[in-house]
């Protein structure tokens, strides 16, 4: 059993002091203490050693890129809640050969299999459990001095988010490397983009729209022979103490597009949502099935104030379109997985050969680690999920809701306790009324 709130709010304060400062200092893209790398890549032998905490769908396809991306990489250790999620990830693995085969010894069961992965031979670590557990685990990770890839999103609430940061001044300061699961900054065509909107492609960014529309995703039904918390974990998309809801756990791509581009971070925003076709707590727990969030960000140099329209939506049988749309005063730009265009006074189209940014990711992860180029990515994929936490509190309120509000937010979605057993039932948000209604005590067993 392990008590993640005091753990949570231990290694926040930790560093809050020195983490905050930074935070606000940090520019939306890659930043970290000079030389960090280099004394890790110094430590490192001809063999990349990989841990994986997090065996589900995520976690082994990263643990896959991973291997992709490095021939002298492998998997050294795992971790998981759940024993038969191990079975399962290293029976996918194993199709990759021997880099995949990981002892018995090393292969971790329960909430405290991330310490048992990170004790284990492993230069780097993969994070990817269900992301309320993630402020816990980076922390830890630091603490441990890996290397980190980072899946987004990072955190659920602001007290997570607080623990981020200050896990990540903490990864500044001991030189690790930290790349994160916002793929689109690692894919060509993106990148391309970006630089020359940039470069004055659109001219001033004036506007934005970002979009996640699709239909529904997957689900698991509870199992009346297991407790409420392996119900939960086992369909950890529909409960916001665990996924942070749709708008925080798919679309914070979009939205970190959004940050990426105009390079600052929302002021504010107000919100709508609800759900309309999602509405059996027993499968689709207390989350949103859409949402619509319009984000003020700092004026252009004008004067004039920007605004960033956020549209998030998981319905069957509706239109789909995951986007983003930037108008600048010289042009627009169109982006996509795969595609990028700009029209305007300079129009231009992405024509070349893109790349994997799934496996990008993991390439630039260990090519920072092995070259010592500066690499901590917790900053920028911090802001993102940040944003669409705010985002989300906004609809789930129908407050307006600012940045430093949402920073500062001390609600803790978390149980009080990580154990299997009973969990409280989960309350559906109801704009109008605050949320959390109370802090969540676990009944007794």
């Amino acid at each position: 059993m392990i008590d993640r709130r005091a753990f949570i709010q231990h290694t926040a304060a930790l560093g809050a002091a020195a983490a905050l400062p930074s935070f606000l200092q940090q520019s939306a893209g890659v930043a970290s203490a000079p030389g960090a790398a280099r004394a890790s890549a110094a430590r490192l032998g001809s063999e990349l050693r990989i841990g994986v905490i997090g065996c589900g769908g995520r976690g082994t396809g990263a643990a896959a890129n991973a291997l992709e991306a490095s021939p002298d990489a492998r998997i050294t250790a795992v971790g998981d809640l759940f024993e038969d999620r191990i079975a399962s990830c290293l029976g996918h693995l194993g199709k990759l050969g021997s880099r995949a085969e990981v002892a018995p010894a090393n292969r971790f069961v329960g909430f405290d299999a991330f310490q048992g992965v990170l004790a284990a031979p492993c230069d780097v670590v993969i994070l990817a459990t269900p992301p309320g557990f993630r402020p816990q685990h980076f922390a830890a990770a630091v603490d441990a001095g890996k290397h980190v890839f980072l899946e987004k999103p990072v955190a659920v609430d602001g007290t997570g988010i607080r623990a981020i940061l200050a896990a990540a001044a903490r990864a500044d300061e001991r030189r690790l490397a930290v790349v994160a699961g916002t793929q689109r900054r690692h894919e060509t065509s993106y990148r391309e983009a970006i630089e020359r909107i940039r470069g004055g492609a659109i001219g001033d960014i004036v506007m934005a729209r970002v979009f996640w529309n699709m239909g529904t995703l997957w689900h698991k039904q509870p199992d009346p022979a297991r407790t409420d918390m392996e119900n939960q974990v086992r369909n950890w998309l529909y409960h916001t103490w665990l996924s942070g809801d749709h708008i925080v756990e798919q679309h914070v791509h979009n939205i970190d597009v959004a940050n990426w581009a105009l390079d600052a971070n929302p002021v504010r925003c107000v919100a709508v949502g609800g759900r309309q076709v999602r509405t059996d707590p027993t499968s689709f727990g207390n989350i949103f099935d859409h949402f619509a969030v319009d984000f003020e960000y700092p004026p252009a140099r004008d004067g004039a104030p920007r605004f960033v329209l956020s549209m998030a939506r998981q319905q069957d049988g509706t239109a789909g379109r995951v986007e983003e749309v930037l108008r600048g005063t010289r042009g627009m730009a169109r982006l996509s997985p795969g595609f990028a265009q700009i029209s305007g006074e300079t129009p231009w189209q992405f024509t070349g050969e893109d790349n994997n940014p799934y496996v990008q990711e993991h390439v630039d992860l260990h090519g920072a680690i092995r070259s010592g180029t500066p690499v901590n990515e917790a900053w920028s994929v911090a802001h993102s999920t940040l944003a669409a936490i705010m985002g989300r509190t906004a609809a789930y309120t129908g407050a307006e809701v600012s940045w430093e509000q949402a920073l500062n937010d001390s609600t803790d979605l978390f149980p009080r306790e990580l154990k299997m057993g009973p969990l409280p039932q989960a309350t559906v948000p109801m704009p109008g009324r605050p949320w959390p209604p109370a802090p969540s005590t676990p009944p007794s067993p």
